[in-house]
């Protein structure tokens, strides 16, 4: 599909703002939509099964690790996230440190929260370029990400200091690092 069929940009005189853009999103709840840090709403087609499962496995087990380490809190690919840049993003998984989810107020976790989570994961399918994405994380805060290309057989590891490394193989095993303490996952790519 043709980038501009996904890609409404408001008037040049014009923004939606945090509340129309989570009142179209309530009242499209069966569309997937991102904001951009210029105020264009991003139509996101659903993934296909297989990315699917494999996101929700992943999810799986950071909740698991969650649940028994209980530092923070975890969130699915549905939910959307008011970055420090205005972007409305919804990473594949993520999660925030408790000290910062426990900051916001009642009303901030009803709608899209005004944070930027601490860790990132991104399954690349097979029409999505997420580099500039999760360069985008890191500038608004995340101190951890994971871009995982199954496809290219790569993991992009984004670090809160600027790194990125590359890890390549049919089979990885990632690190929470500092970020998430004790957790370690093995993936087949």
């Amino acid at each position: 599909m043709d980038q501009q069929l996904r890609t409404l940009h408001p008037p040049h005189d014009y923004r939606f703002d945090d509340e129309f853009f989570f009142a179209l999103c309530q009242a499209n709840e069966t569309l997937r939509l991102e904001r951009d840090a210029s105020g264009n709403i991003l139509f996101m087609p659903p993934t296909g099964t297989e990315t699917g499962r494999y996101n929700l496995e992943l999810a799986i087990e950071l909740g698991i690790w969650n649940r028994q380490k209980q530092l923070g809190v975890t969130f699915d690919s549905s939910t959307g996230f008011t970055l420090p840049n205005s972007a409305v993003r919804s990473p594949d998984a993520s999660w925030v440190a408790k000290e910062r989810w426990d900051a916001l107020t009642e009303r901030e976790r009803q709608g899209f929260a005004p944070i930027c989570p601490d860790f990132v994961i991104e399954v690349r399918s097979k029409s999505d370029d997420l580099k500039a994405k999760m360069k985008e994380y890191r500038d608004n805060g995340t101190r951890l990400g994971w871009l995982i290309d199954r496809a290219g057989q790569q993991v992009f590891i984004y670090r809160e200091n600027g790194s990125i490394e590359i890890k390549q193989g049919s089979s990885v095993t990632l690190s929470g690092e500092d970020v998430l303490p004790d957790f370690s996952i093995s993936l087949p790519l």
